[in-house]
């Protein structure tokens, strides 16, 4: 019963007459019983026949076929809703990750890329209508996914980000940037997005971020940057140790927080500085709040109406009713 519904739940105030009709039937009953008065009743039998006992059972038959009337008038349904979500507007995202080697400090935990790692995989988690592609760069970049809708590619390049020097260490910002809007460049998507981000200045590559972000403004892509590192100091990679392991120090980090202002300014887009994690994860959730992807869900109701048993029900006690009225009681007062 818990998921019958009533189309037309008023019908059930006609059961205030149910009460009524009580009433009227009991009244109408004593009208039709004759009185003789007699002086003594001791010549008499005080039994009662089983079919006089049972002759009031016949308005209890009326008032069931009454009450399941009242009932299939309210039309009981059950409804079964399917849903069917289409996506009315598409949104085609890449983010480009600097994979440099600063990008190993300490001011995150445990270090800026594994921090970003992980931010980056929750927005991914959170943009299933969506297609993103993945750009590495350090000195120079180069696509680690394509623009795709399968989120498990996604996620298995996202996983194995890391810096193992296949790049020349370096920060190619304009490299990374337009990389990645050479990913987005002939996309059909309503809307195209870059997240753009690094923890230096640009300081590598032969294309300059202004070129590159003329490029993407050119194309109608929106730029958001986000410049990663803390304020003042950081305990940072400088060198490689004779056994090879990276090490580190206190050093002051430097972030060319205009270029990426004037990067995002040009194509639309926002910058951001993210000198935490919990700040990396409010940054992403505000890039996700700001780009939505229009839904359109489609809601499919089937009904099924159940008035029709009641209605038979009622047919079937009221015949009754009426049948043994002018058959087997047809000789009672």
């Amino acid at each position: 019963m818990e998921k019958i519904t009533f189309l037309n739940p008023e019908f059930f105030w006609l059961f205030l007459l149910i009460p009524l009709a009580i009433v009227w039937l009991v009244w109408k009953r004593n009208q039709q019983s004759a009185t003789l008065k007699m002086s003594s009743l001791q010549g008499f039998k005080g039994t009662e026949s089983l079919l006089a006992k049972l002759k009031p059972g016949l308005d209890v038959l009326r008032l069931l076929a009454l009450s399941l009337l009242i009932v299939a008038m309210a039309r009981p349904r059950t409804v079964d809703i399917s849903n069917k979500t289409k996506t009315t507007k598409g949104i085609d995202i890449v983010v480009a990750v600097d994979v440099s080697g600063s990008m190993l400090a300490k001011d995150f935990k445990p270090n800026r890329m594994e921090a970003l790692k992980r931010v980056a995989s929750v927005f991914v988690d959170e943009r299933p209508n969506d297609r993103i592609g993945l750009v590495v760069y350090a000195s120079e970049a180069y696509t680690k996914s394509p623009v795709t809708s399968d989120k498990a590619v996604i996620q298995e390049a996202i996983a194995s980000i890391k810096y193992d020097n296949v790049l020349q260490d370096g920060t190619g910002i304009g490299m990374g940037l337009a990389t990645a809007v050479n990913r987005l460049k002939d996309s059909k998507a309503k809307s195209k997005v870059i997240i753009l981000m690094t923890d230096g200045v640009n300081n590598a590559g032969f294309i300059e971020p202004e070129t590159a972000s003329d490029i993407a403004q050119q194309y109608g892509i929106k730029v958001y940057t986000i410049g990663i590192g803390t304020n003042g100091m950081a305990e940072s990679p400088y060198a490689l140790g004779p056994n090879g392991q990276l090490i580190f120090r206190m050093m002051k980090v430097e972030i060319d927080e205009q270029l990426m202002k004037n990067i995002a300014r040009k194509t639309g887009g926002k910058y951001f500085r993210a000198t935490s994690n919990d700040k990396l994860a409010q940054i992403y959730s505000e890039i996700n709040k700001l780009e939505t992807t229009e839904i359109e869900e489609l809601k499919f109701y089937d009904y099924d109406e159940k008035f029709r048993p009641f209605v038979l029900l009622a047919g079937f006690l009221l015949l009754l009713e009426i049948g043994l009225r002018n058959t087997i009681y047809r000789s009672f007062i």
